[in-house]
């Protein structure tokens, strides 16, 4: 059993049961306006440190967007660094599912887009997690049909994004309106925006019912590969950002956990920096253990095709690219999607500096936004 399997293993029924639980409890005390109140009190309480944890619960996305993740885990990396910590672990399908179970203390890390770890830190007024490391920069586009050649086509068509609010419908809310479209969050505007769950969306685009998708890889190469219909990508993500350097993954911690138990964090981090090297140096490697993790998860692999083509348009850092956050910012507001707020103190990568400089790599920077 690979290390992968033997974590999803751990949760079985009951943890699934207790994570529900955890989700709706959340949810009840959001409405009521207690969350942020209850994560500051929590946050006030710890103190420097309590030791090592005695259990690591882990969230990720079954994405090659994620697979420091997902190698750390099929290669045994996380667990050799955790050593008598025990790692389980709980995946997701998009960013906002994910800030709702590390928000009802349910999971105490994850592998994350941007935009949900800057909406959970606003909305709780810094006091709910902290990103500790980058993961993955790229991979990330807007596949369509045959007949959209242009945004000028895109008018009245119905396209699809994750999640409400994760990284990739922010980034179609945000493209559409420099286009000149207007959309709204019900679906309505002059382009349809409906949030779909990954495979659901492929099939939908292979049956008519979807005229295009903003996604992740491997998402991006399997409508390209199996959606028909002509998929064709009308915008790479990269393209929009200066030398194609966007962050698609970061690695967030839930500050109260961070502050009780920084040994295991930092055990998690020389996890993923290993990981990460680990992609670095074997990239030839690399898709057969990114598909081993893919496979256990979903039940089937990617054809050497999709997920060649989708490593291709991703690069796996720890950097998490802190100077584009602002912009992430400005287009979340603009997308009707997060509130406004500082995200001073977003960012706390004094751990990962510390494993870095060690190694004799050069320190990652915070962009003036939290703790170096």
């Amino acid at each position: 059993m690979n290390a992968t399997s033997r974590a999803r293993s751990r949760l079985g029924l009951v943890g699934g049961m207790m994570l529900a639980a955890a989700i709706v409890a959340a949810a009840v005390l959001a409405l009521s306006g207690c969350a942020p109140q209850a994560a500051a009190g929590r946050a006030a309480e710890a103190s420097a440190g309590t030791g090592p944890a005695d259990e690591l619960r882990l969230g990720y996305f079954a994405n090659v967007t994620h697979a420091p993740a997902l190698v750390g885990l099929e290669e045994g990396l996380f667990a050799d660094a955790l050593g008598d910590t025990k790692l389980t672990t709980q995946v997701f399908n998009a960013g906002p599912a994910a800030i709702e179970a590390l928000s009802a203390g349910a999971i105490d890390a994850t592998y994350i887009g941007p935009n949900p770890s800057i909406n959970t830190f606003i909305q709780s007024a810094g006091q709910s997690a902290h990103i500790v490391a980058g993961a993955a920069i790229g991979g990330a586009a807007l596949v369509v049909r045959d007949g959209i050649d242009s945004p000028a086509d895109l008018e009245g068509t119905t396209l699809a994004t994750p999640q409400l609010g994760n990284t990739q419908d922010v980034a179609l809310r945000s493209w559409l309106a420099s286009e000149g479209f207007a959309t709204d969050t019900t679906g309505g505007g002059d382009v349809h925006i409906t949030p779909t769950e990954n495979a659901q969306t492929l099939t939908l685009f292979q049956q008519g019912g979807l005229d295009g998708a903003w996604l992740p890889e491997p998402w991006v190469s399997r409508l390209l590969a199996d959606g028909g219909r002509g998929a064709h990508v009308l915008v790479d993500e990269a393209d929009l950002w200066h030398v194609g350097a966007f962050p698609t993954t970061v690695l967030l911690v839930r500050a109260e956990f961070l502050a009780e138990h920084p040994e295991t964090v930092r055990a998690l981090l020389e996890g993923h920096v290993a990981s990460v090297a680990w992609l670095d140096d074997h990239a030839d490697e690399a898709p057969a253990a990114i598909n081993a993790a893919l496979e256990a998860e979903t039940g089937k692999p990617l054809a050497n095709e999709v997920i060649s083509r989708a490593l291709e348009h991703v690069t796996f850092s720890v950097d998490p690219h802190a100077e584009t956050f602002e912009t992430l910012v400005a287009n979340g507001l603009e997308a009707g999607t997060q509130k406004d707020g500082s995200i001073d103190g977003l960012f706390d990568l004094r751990l990962l500096n510390e494993l870095l400089e060690e190694d004799g790599t050069e320190p990652v920077s915070a962009g003036g936004l939290g703790e170096e």
